[in-house]
């Protein structure tokens, strides 16, 4: 890929845009079913942040992307065996298991893919190392990658940090994802912030709407 203008906020390009979604599953975010944080009450800072901030700020850049004809990526954690043996080494020994058939493995109903949008089931923290997402990428002639989800510190971070090494221009909206701590979000955008373009949902949701009205004019 070459790019004539070398800034990390360079403008998107119709047709070589995608968004994509990490893990916005209802296991992660819907209170009571993570069986690793069943503590976790209904006001805990992370599904207070997921319910107030981060889920309906990707519904406002689904929305826009869609209208714009950007293209939607979706990523979740789920095993391709029911017994999960197809996982990643550190996915065995955390253990993290979501079966093919398990419901609260999907996407929460309010950014569930529409249509022909890619779903990707991985089984690692890094959605470039166990899926074909990069393939899938260059196929689809992408160049400008939009990246919000869930954790900022964990899966948004290898999404950042390894689309950048492999050549795309990476966007993380910073406001459309979460950790478990108002601490833990703000280092991860403090360490991975020098791959990317940190840009908020209103930004980013202007430059989609505004491929539209160019496509239009």
């Amino acid at each position: 890929m070459a790019y004539e203008d070398m800034r990390r906020d360079a403008p998107f390009e119709k047709g070589a845009t995608a968004l994509l979604l990490v893990d916005m599953q209802r296991v992660w975010l819907e209170p009571g079913l993570d069986p690793d944080h069943a503590d976790w009450e209904p006001d805990h800072y992370f599904y207070r942040e997921t319910r107030e901030r981060a889920v309906p700020n990707a519904q406002r850049l689904l929305e826009a992307a869609r209208a714009s004809g950007v293209e939607v990526l979706h990523t979740i954690i789920r095993s391709l065996t029911t017994d999960g043996r197809d996982r990643s080494l550190d996915h065995k020994m955390t253990p993290i298991h979501l079966g093919p058939d398990a419901p609260e493995a999907l996407p929460v109903e309010a950014l569930a893919p529409v249509g022909d949008e890619i779903l990707l089931p991985k089984t690692s923290s890094g959605v470039f190392n166990s899926t074909n997402l990069d393939y899938l990428l260059k196929n689809l002639g992408i160049r400008h990658l939009v990246i919000a989800g869930i954790l900022t510190d964990q899966c948004v971070d290898m999404a950042v940090r390894d689309g950048a090494d492999r050549g795309y221009r990476v966007t993380c909206v910073a406001d459309a994802c979460a950790a478990p701590t108002p601490e833990r979000h703000a280092n991860a955008l403090r360490a991975f912030g020098g791959y990317c373009w940190l840009a908020s949902t209103e930004e980013v949701e202007g430059r989609f709407r505004g491929l539209a009205r160019d496509a239009a004019a």
